[in-house]
């Protein structure tokens, strides 16, 4: 009998030594996760109750925001849905506004609409920050207006901080409330250069990561007065999020932010180094310049796919990673993709990274390689 051709879970390993990419496998392993676990927890850790990773994570993240309160989720997707959620409810309206590029639109099938009946009215050029004139101009009852900080997909940008407390005055004279993407709120915050509380208090309600800069297992923190909280406490349960055991999700983010948020600084200083060799080369473009915060895009004069089987080829013939992912461009002859500098980065210097990105293109447009 023939063997059977082979599958897509027969295809070899591919071994990463190194990566320039945040989320990694090799930097996500379960054995590396766990250790950082046990730096945090000691023999008379309970599970649950008041003195258990949980409610632990859920008073740091109140006090280190400024609010009332703080509940656990185990998505980000879930706990701002039921914001947004509660403060329609409370308005009486179903339409909340956004960037054309936000997290809750591009990422998550639509749950706003087809799970909460929520409506999304998008503000502002897709490839440029959101403006007050923006907001402004909107002509349609508003639930709320949602910031993320930075905007991701535009390569991690923000506005400026004089700029972001008028676009919330708009958004409250339009009877709107104001909800904070904030999953990469650490990163964010090393452009402000202010207290985590002083940018939290400008919202009605934050929802922050535990898994993206921290690096955790998952899991987020919807952080607001304690009446919205208990409104939200509610919709976890009906969504099915009340989970119980969640404390290992708890203490990975705890790990984080006891060693991973004090480093944000150093993250976005080597994240401008990074970006100023990359722009002097000229080969490649980042974006912006400098980066505000430690994320950035590089964009690259080459087809998606080229690059794709470029990078693939890095990895088998040398085990360095680039990317996680390439972003198609409206230029079928360019793409890009995303740099977040967390630890992994810092491994990385400059020059080698100009290197790397040089040997990238060379692939890319060379071709593949002959069988």
């Amino acid at each position: 009998m023939p063997a059977a051709a082979p599958g897509p879970h027969d295809r070899p390993v591919v071994p990463i030594r190194r990566s320039l990419f945040l989320h990694s496998p090799i930097h996500r392993s379960p054995h590396t996760v766990l250790q950082r676990l046990l730096d945090v927890v000691d023999d008379d850790t309970p599970p649950s109750g008041p003195d258990g990773p949980v409610a632990r994570l859920e008073r740091r993240i109140a006090d280190l925001l400024g609010t009332e309160s703080a509940l656990f989720f185990p998505t980000g997707t879930m706990a701002q849905q039921v914001a947004l959620r509660i403060h329609a409810e409370r308005r009486g309206r179903k339409a909340f506004a956004a960037h054309p590029q936000s997290h809750l639109d591009v990422w998550e099938r639509r749950g706003y609409h087809v799970v909460h009946g929520l409506r999304f009215h998008p503000v502002g050029d897709r490839h440029q920050l959101m403006t007050g004139a923006d907001l402004a101009a909107i002509d349609e009852p508003l639930a709320a207006v949602v910031w993320e900080l930075p905007q991701r997909d535009i390569g991690g940008q923000l506005p400026e901080w004089d700029e972001l407390c008028g676009q919330v005055a708009t958004a409250r004279s339009l009877g709107a409330a104001a909800h904070l993407d904030g999953a990469r709120l650490w990163e964010a915050q090393t452009y402000y250069r202010r207290p985590f509380d002083e940018i939290a208090v400008l919202f009605d309600t934050v929802y922050v990561s535990l898994y993206k800069a921290l690096l955790g297992i998952r899991g987020a923190v919807l952080a607001a007065d304690a009446a919205t909280l208990g409104e939200a406490a509610v919709w976890r349960s009906r969504l099915g999020g009340a989970i119980h055991d969640a404390w290992p999700l708890a203490l990975a983010g705890l790990a984080g932010l006891d060693t991973l948020l004090p480093r944000m600084p150093a993250f976005r200083e080597h994240a401008i180094a990074l970006a100023t060799a990359i722009n002097t080369d000229g080969m490649a473009l980042a974006w912006p310049d400098p980066p505000q915060t430690p994320i950035f895009h590089v964009h690259l004069p080459a087809p998606k796919r080229d690059v794709e089987r470029a990078g693939e080829a890095m990895v088998a013939e040398r085990g360095v990673q680039l990317f996680g992912r390439v972003l198609s461009a409206p230029d079928p002859r360019r793409c890009s993709f995303e740099v977040t500098v967390g630890e992994q980065a810092m491994e990385f210097a400059p020059e080698e990274v100009v290197a790397l990105l040089r040997e990238l293109l060379d692939r890319a447009v060379a071709g593949p390689s002959p069988a």
